[in-house]
């Protein structure tokens, strides 16, 4: 059937893009696991299937959850130190004392040319 060909289709797509996400991390890979979740369903809506059901010729009585999709894997946890980039608290003391030095300059040149 047409229909099963494209509802497969789809749920391939959405089982690549939970395996693409899982595999990013962040927080995208908490996308990954519905994603597959949705992949199962779709397959098990297909047009043949529901047909069969109808006639008493598949089960009805799938448990939830359960599916021919295998879990994605688990996003890398990251340790300290990785991750790159300066320290947070170093950049911000750097801003503060531009911020300072910037303050002090255009006071110091507001002095020069008075608008009195």
């Amino acid at each position: 059937m047409t229909g099963d060909a494209i509802l497969e289709r789809g749920a391939e797509r959405l089982q690549q893009l939970s395996d693409r996400a899982a595999a990013t991390g962040g927080p995208a890979a908490k996308l990954a696991e519905p994603l597959a979740e949705d992949a199962v369903l779709l397959r098990r809506m297909k047009p043949s299937l529901i047909a069969a059901r109808l006639k008493g010729d598949a089960p009805t009585d799938l448990e939830p959850g359960s599916g021919a999709v295998a879990a994605p894997p688990a996003p890398r946890a990251r340790r300290n130190g990785e991750g790159g980039g300066p320290n947070p608290i170093l950049v911000i003391g750097g801003a503060l004392l531009v911020g300072i030095v910037l303050a002090k300059v255009l006071d110091w040149r507001g002095h020069a040319h008075p608008r009195d």
